[in-house]
């Protein structure tokens, strides 16, 4: 019986460089399941939209008549009631894609990866045979999030504030993956985890 490809959690800070890290892990085989794309998807979804009018009203919506994912982010992320609501309209659907995804599974192919912003949180980790810890400097990722979202040092304490701290993340991680920008490094580092992924070796 063929045995099936480990399943890998991606962990890590705001800014780490997750997204590096799994296109890493793509170009060396693994399917990468990304829940921000998939959550992207699920939003254009016509009976998704009109279940977040009917709450929130049309102050959801962007000016082209798309969902504002910002607006949404600000109401749940002051409103605990709201953010689990909107959690049980979408994790199940972004769930169901990411099963779709999995199951593209080839012969050649290494892993099956969760790239998820709350991984732990939502209990996905459950699903994974492997950790991996995402690690970068809390100066390089500020400059990361400043570039990239216009974030202030304020506002990414405050992001992170609300999600597991990063020693909790790092202690649940069974590697941990340097990223400070280099890219080639990222890549060597990757093909060295799935080695040991793979032989059962673990840090």
């Amino acid at each position: 019986m063929k045995k099936s490809p480990p399943i890998i959690g991606l962990l890590g800070g705001i800014g780490s460089g997750k997204s590096a890290v799994a296109f890493a892990l793509k170009e060396c085989g693994c399917i990468v399941a990304d829940a921000d794309a998939n959550t992207k998807a699920v939003l254009h979804d016509p009976e998704v939209r009109e279940q977040l009018i009917a709450w929130w009203g049309t102050k959801v919506l962007r000016t082209d008549g798309d969902i504002d994912r910002k607006a949404i982010s600000d109401i749940v992320f002051h409103d605990e009631e709201a953010r689990k609501q909107l959690e049980q309209l979408i994790h199940p659907r972004v769930r169901c894609m990411q099963e779709a995804q999995f199951a593209e599974t080839g012969a050649s192919t290494r892993g099956l990866v969760i790239d998820a912003p709350l991984l732990l949180e939502a209990g996905l980790d459950t699903l994974c045979d492997a950790l991996i810890f995402v690690e970068s400097s809390r100066e390089l990722r500020l400059s990361r999030v400043s570039e990239s979202r216009g974030w202030t040092l304020e506002e990414l304490d405050r992001r992170e504030d609300a999600q597991l701290p990063l020693d909790t993340k790092r202690n649940k991680a069974d590697y941990v993956l340097i990223n400070e920008g280099e890219l080639d490094e990222v890549h060597n580092q990757v093909k060295q985890i799935l080695e040991d992924i793979h032989n059962g070796r673990h840090i």
